[in-house]
């Protein structure tokens, strides 16, 4: 599948990925500070943002995906940087082709499996009827029932588009993501890779505990772990300049 992507600035090339319901507009303002030392590659997903739907879904698929793009672009020995999903598909990638990433980048995310968490959101989306909407604060007022976070929200919202005049569309294609919901939430199948590792957590958030850290050095023996204080899930929205500062020590040693 040919992705979507956007470039900015030159140098050594860093690629970064989306998580689940994402897309790479919302990495656009750390792209632009990365981009003065690296060339920076934003990238949709299938399934995601501006990238072609496809019924098909998994991450051995988005690996082949992501190998593809690489392949176009002729990009060689990349940092891979990768939020939620994006971090669990950037270890998938990283193990497939040992020894292609410079380095690699994870965002809130372990190498375990996860129980389901997201019925809250789907069954916001489930409740918007796009046919019925006029105004995008029609949709805003559902989803305000069903998630609390004004974060969140917005963060859905970005997904949302005048596809024609007076008709709405999801740039996420929720059916097949909520089918494969069992697939994104996996544990990373049992590999060792020597690719150096930095690992970024939000300590308000619960995707990597103290207690996960023996079990991504198994995974991952040359990695250090960050932790980033007063940020959730979305550290580099909660905490940009911090986890900015995270991100090119780690890149630029």
């Amino acid at each position: 599948m040919k992705l979507h992507y956007r470039q900015l600035g030159q140098g050594k090339p860093l690629i970064i990925l989306h998580g689940l319901f994402g897309f790479s507009d919302n990495w656009q303002t750390h792209a632009k500070k990365l981009a003065e030392y690296f060339q920076v590659t934003l990238v949709d997903l299938r399934n995601h943002g501006h990238s072609p739907w496809s019924d098909a879904f998994s991450y051995a698929l988005m690996v082949q995906d992501l190998h593809e793009l690489f392949s176009d672009l002729k990009i060689a020995s990349p940092i891979l940087l990768g939020h939620s999903m994006g971090g669990k598909l950037a270890m998938h990638y990283d193990m497939a082709y040992p020894n292609f990433l410079d380095k690699l980048i994870v965002v809130d995310m372990g190498v375990k499996a996860y129980p389901a968490h997201h019925a809250h959101i789907l069954a916001a989306i489930h409740a918007i009827d796009l046919t019925q909407m006029t105004a995008r604060s029609q949709a805003e007022a559902i989803l305000r029932t069903f998630v609390d976070s004004d974060g969140v929200r917005q963060f859905l919202l970005k997904n949302l588009y005048w596809e024609d005049k007076g008709k709405l569309a999801w740039r996420v294609n929720f059916t097949v993501l909520e089918a494969s919901m069992p697939e994104i939430l996996s544990a990373l199948p049992s590999n060792e890779s020597f690719t150096p590792a930095l690992f970024i957590r939000g300590l308000l958030s619960n995707y990597i505990l103290d207690e996960d850290f023996d079990q991504i050095e198994s995974f991952y023996p040359d990695t250090q772990f960050a932790s980033i204080p007063d940020a959730g899930h979305w550290v580099h929205a909660e905490a940009p300049d911090a986890f900015l500062d995270v991100v090119l020590s780690f890149c630029l040693r």
